[in-house]
């Protein structure tokens, strides 16, 4: 994915007010050998471009009005206001060809409607992990992680080690969980399916 940003000369909150008044947005590029690059883009523009989720999980093509080429970046996060509906700051990553990312890819259930948990038990299945921290080279991180209930039974559930990690993908364990749960089946008054589930995801 491509955006357009520009040089921002101009820094401190009160100028980053006028910024926001002026359907703009405060943002900044650091990492690799470069000093960080104070930039400001449209915000209808990046608004827009936030709510898709390919966005948040891809090397994206930064176009500085002025540069001679195009810059690989990686969003790495977004400062949200309170209660409007408005980007207040994003901070991006520049990436290296050569040197592996550290980052979060969603992961994208599929099949769960013709599984034999869904089909012949009418099994609710719950998703416990929604995103994986991985590390990857630039050229091998996917837009997400795929994830096949086509064979999950009633009660059952599926961990990373039942999945197959895109090549040159490699997961980043949390707490010492090499092998976090990922879905589970659960059946209406099926403790022990619903136990796991609960117990297995994140503390809010």
């Amino acid at each position: 994915m491509k955006f357009i940003a520009t040089a921002r000369s101009v820094q401190g909150s009160s100028a980053s007010r006028r910024l926001r008044r002026a359907g703009r947005v405060p943002a900044i590029v650091y990492g690799g050998t470069a000093a960080p690059l104070n930039i400001e883009l449209d915000h209808n523009e990046i608004y827009h471009a936030l709510r898709k989720e390919e966005f948040h999980a891809s090397i994206l093509q930064m176009a500085l009005e002025g540069a001679a080429k195009e810059e690989q970046v990686l969003l790495r996060s977004v400062q949200w206001h309170a209660y409007k509906p408005q980007v207040l700051h994003v901070d991006f990553q520049r990436v290296d060809a050569n040197q592996a990312l550290r980052t979060k890819v969603p992961l994208h259930f599929v099949n769960a409607e013709i599984s034999p948990a869904v089909k012949l038990a009418g099994a609710i299945i719950s998703h416990v992990t929604t995103e994986l921290e991985i590390t990857c080279l630039p050229k091998a991180l996917p837009q997400f992680i795929e994830v096949d209930l086509t064979n999950i039974l009633a009660g059952a559930s599926i961990h990373l080690a039942d999945i197959k990690l895109p090549m040159g993908v490699t997961y980043v364990p949390h707490g010492g969980e090499d092998n976090p749960l990922l879905a589970a089946a659960i059946v209406k008054g099926g403790a022990a399916a619903a136990d796991e589930a609960e117990e297995a995801a994140p503390a809010a």
